[in-house]
């Protein structure tokens, strides 16, 4: 594993909307944790995140039934990290009943092995359930002192409002969570507008096109690349077709012409859109990791960003 000192801090970090809630702008994604990345190679990527000075750390129970929440857990346990170091955001399992929400923020914490979450995300909207009965949980959860900051994750943008207007004090959302890369802009239509009027932050999902925008699949599917694993090649395959490829021919240009990495242009392009708050991405190893983590020093030209607002532009109810 990487020692104490390896890696220089250089992840900047931002304001969550309009909270006093501070994360890196480049997060760390679990999903695999427990999967198809095993405990040690998880260890590794932890370290090096906290190194550099990440600070954002994204689970859910979703991930691996929960196991990709022990693995984290385990590693804060046996102190690889400071848990003061760590911004952790939780998203629970669907059902927004206040039963349903504090049972399952408990049983987060519980494999987590934290006594609290920086940021709990709260599931799908659940329109059998009162929405003042969900925001009840929020403020139960914050007044215990197990939450400290509550968000949405993947609202309709009038999902969002509803909520920013219905909330009062604590249950007051600083955050919504949704998938967002060139290859994928439905933010944009709605709910981006929304989260900014009302004063939330995006934490943006799969910025790299669930991978496809690293170029690693123009000549093909890598044995080693998640389009191989029988978990995740699904959902790689979403985003390729011939939309994406001439996206990714322009990732590639823009890359060559600056001297940096496809991967450093599609996250860098991101990471810094209007109301994106963080950049959360997913690594086979810590090697993989660092490659994201370097591109805190890459800033598009104007020109560039310009050209792939273009290529990547979308149309009403499409990507």
């Amino acid at each position: 594993m990487p020692t104490p000192g390896w890696h220089a801090r250089t992840v900047q970090r931002r304001r969550v909307g309009g909270s006093g809630l501070s994360v890196s702008r480049i997060g760390l994604g679990t999903m695999t944790w427990g999967e198809d990345t095993d405990a040690d190679a998880a260890g590794e990527q932890l370290l090096a995140f906290v190194e550099a000075g990440g600070t954002l750390v994204e689970t859910a129970d979703v991930y691996g039934d929960g196991t990709a929440q022990e693995v984290l857990g385990g590693h804060l346990a046996d102190g690889l990290v400071d848990r003061d170091d760590l911004v952790v955001a939780a998203r629970g399992a669907p059902g927004a009943s206040r039963g349903a929400l504090l049972a399952g923020l408990d049983a987060t914490l519980r494999r987590l092995c934290v006594d609290h979450l920086d940021l709990w995300q709260l599931p799908g909207w659940d329109a059998a359930v009162p929405l003042d009965e969900t925001l009840s949980a929020v403020q139960v959860a914050v007044y215990s002192g197990k939450v400290r900051y509550a968000g949405l994750v993947a609202p309709a943008g009038w999902q969002l409002a509803t909520v920013a207007s219905r909330a009062q004090g604590v249950a007051l959302p600083v955050a919504a969570q949704a998938e967002y890369s060139l290859l994928h802009r439905v933010a944009e239509h709605e709910l981006i507008p929304a989260a900014r009027f009302h004063g939330l932050g995006l934490l943006a999902w799969a910025p790299l096109g669930r991978g496809v925008l690293t170029g690693k699949y123009t000549d093909g599917t890598p044995s080693d690349s998640r389009a191989s694993s029988p978990t995740l090649a699904a959902y790689v395959e979403t985003r390729r077709n011939e939309r994406s490829a001439r996206i990714v021919q322009s990732v590639l240009t823009a890359a060559d012409g600056l001297g940096t990495s496809p991967l450093a242009v599609a996250l860098a392009w991101v990471r810094d859109r209007p109301g994106v708050a963080a950049a959360v991405v997913g690594a086979r190893d810590a090697a993989q990791l660092t490659a994201s983590l370097a591109t805190e020093k890459v800033i598009l030209p104007p020109e560039i960003r310009s050209a792939l607002d273009d290529v990547s532009e979308p149309w009403h109810g499409g990507p």
